[in-house]
């Protein structure tokens, strides 16, 4: 039997504090691709929201928002989105960013099934899927991150160019992301089964979770999936 996260304190007052940085929020109860392809549309003006013309990158699952803030920090030339669909999760990133003041972060706080309702086609230059569930359940294929399905809408959001970069410990699901990738007609770059096989790279920023499994030696598998249209 799950149990539910419970909910924060003061968690209404506290949302709306940070309601400047949430960008989306529900989708009008909008839960599959073709209802947010056919029904509903919010785009985001990109130039707007950031009150610049950089480039945009999307990272599906922020979790608590550490992998995005260390990127943001990273690269101040680039404006980040991060979507997390559970309220309770995203507040934690969403009063981080504010507290430590990093201007080029905004939240979606939808499912990834509706992103082509605020997400304009042919906008971004990367998107990050650290850690996705992977869903191994037989019959749960369609759900996953790197589906087909997915990844046929990742296609029209990226520009020509544009990558998907995912990391995972699972080795079946990055087998199976694997085949996806090359069945929607993306080019594989950088594909290793062992990110840390001669150390952290330093380019690489470790998530919570990569830190759990690489100390409990576990190989992290990562690619690159370029979108070249």
């Amino acid at each position: 039997m799950s149990m539910r996260m419970r909910r924060k304190r003061n968690f209404d007052a506290r949302m709306e504090a940070c309601a400047d940085l949430l960008l989306a929020k529900g989708a009008n109860g909008i839960l599959n691709m073709k209802e947010a392809a056919e029904n509903f549309r919010a785009l985001i003006d990109f130039k707007s929201v950031f009150q610049n013309d950089n480039p945009v990158a999307l990272e599906i699952g922020c979790g608590k928002g550490g992998f995005v803030r260390e990127l943001a920090k990273r690269n101040p030339g680039v404006n980040y989105l991060a979507l997390e669909k559970m309220s309770n999760v995203i507040l934690t990133p969403l009063e981080d960013v504010k507290k430590e003041g990093v201007e080029n972060i905004r939240f979606l706080n939808i499912r990834a099934e509706c992103l082509p309702c605020y997400i304009p086609e042919g906008s971004l230059d990367a998107i990050y899927l650290n850690f996705s569930t992977p869903l191994p359940k037989l019959g749960y294929a369609t759900q996953r991150l790197t589906h087909r399905n997915f990844l046929e809408v990742y296609k029209k959001l990226l520009k020509k160019g544009g990558k998907v970069l995912q990391k995972t410990d699972n080795r079946e699901f990055f087998d199976f992301s694997l085949e996806e990738f090359a069945f929607c007609g993306f080019d594989l770059q950088n594909v290793t089964y062992d990110l840390h096989e001669n150390g952290n790279p330093e380019w690489n920023i470790v998530t919570e979770y990569e830190k759990k499994w690489v100390e409990q030696g576990l190989p992290i598998h990562r690619l690159e999936g370029v979108w070249n249209g």
